[in-house]
């Protein structure tokens, strides 16, 4: 089989008018002309070998291999902006404080941490893994640079994704409740408070559904444990859903629809060092690269 080397321009006029969302607000960003762009992309089909992009009303939609790409394009870009960037600075020093909600810990935290600990060693980490209301806590109040949380409506968030929430119970079975049941329907949900745990009782309230609270747990950990030994159902997202558990489909058992939720990256109110807002960047790159392209807002 030939080897073929993608166009690092081509990869980025990509990312950028999907990102964009036109070509033309791509060519803007990238300081080209419309048709410059418009080129580009087609080189990168003929480069790649299959169809990337179709029209999905006023922007831009991927096609299944577009999508396989736009992880791959992401993580290349970011890997040639960092090597440029790393012969041409001076070598990053000081600390900087990340804080990272409980979900986040064991799928993002050991990547960026890694990455970025190994590309600048001369910065001092130091990290915690916390519940979303000390976090912001924290970051309000200076003891944290930075924050990967969920959105509370903080006008200082950067908004990243809107992750869906799901309703959860043991993989191999339940819950045995129905709404039709009568019983009221057994929660688990985290100690208050609890951002989850409020959306989940006044989703259930909206609609009239008796509950209960069959476990509470201080971590996240005993949550997970809880609902895969059955005692009830729980409400989280399915990042870091462990394999004991499932996300029970829409509607399943009467239980009602729920909203996204806001992934944001929130910062301290002073300045940010430069360790600090390049951390944020490698962070942002690695949630690209992780989560669905539909959850994704920038």
């Amino acid at each position: 089989m030939r080897l073929t080397n993608l166009d690092m321009d081509a990869l980025r006029s990509f990312v950028t008018g999907l990102d964009a969302g036109s070509y033309a607000r791509a060519a803007d960003r990238l300081g080209r002309s419309t048709s410059a762009v418009s080129a580009q992309l087609k080189k990168l089909e003929e480069q790649a070998g299959v169809p990337l992009l179709r029209r999905s009303g006023r922007g831009l939609g991927l096609t299944g291999e577009g999508d396989v790409l736009l992880s791959y394009a992401r993580r290349m870009l970011g890997l040639n902006d960092e090597a440029v960037a790393a012969l041409h600075r001076e070598p990053l020093q000081g600390w900087v404080r990340l804080g990272i909600q409980e979900d986040f810990g064991q799928s993002v935290l050991p990547q960026v941490l890694g990455q970025f600990a190994q590309a600048h060693p001369q910065v001092r980490i130091e990290g915690r893994i916390a519940r979303n209301a000390e976090l912001l806590d924290k970051v309000a109040s200076g003891q944290l640079d930075l924050a990967l949380a969920w959105d509370e409506g903080h006008a200082a968030a950067a908004r990243i994704a809107a992750v869906p929430l799901c309703w959860l119970s043991a993989a191999d079975g339940g819950p045995h409740w129905h709404r039709n049941s009568g019983e009221p329907l057994p929660l688990i949900a985290l100690e208050a408070p609890c951002l989850m745990r409020t959306l989940a009782c006044e989703a259930l309230d909206r609609l009239g559904i008796a509950w209960r609270l069959a476990f509470t747990s201080p971590s996240l950990g005993g949550l997970w444990a809880a609902t895969a030994a059955g005692l009830g159902v729980a409400l989280r997202t399915p990042i870091g859903l462990p394999s004991t558990l499932r996300a029970l489909p829409p509607g399943a058992h009467g239980l009602p629809p729920l909203p996204s939720l806001g992934l944001a990256l929130h910062r301290a109110p002073q300045q940010s060092s430069a360790p600090a807002a390049h951390l944020a960047d490698i962070i942002e790159q690695a949630l690209h690269a992780a989560l669905p392209g539909g959850w994704l807002l920038r």
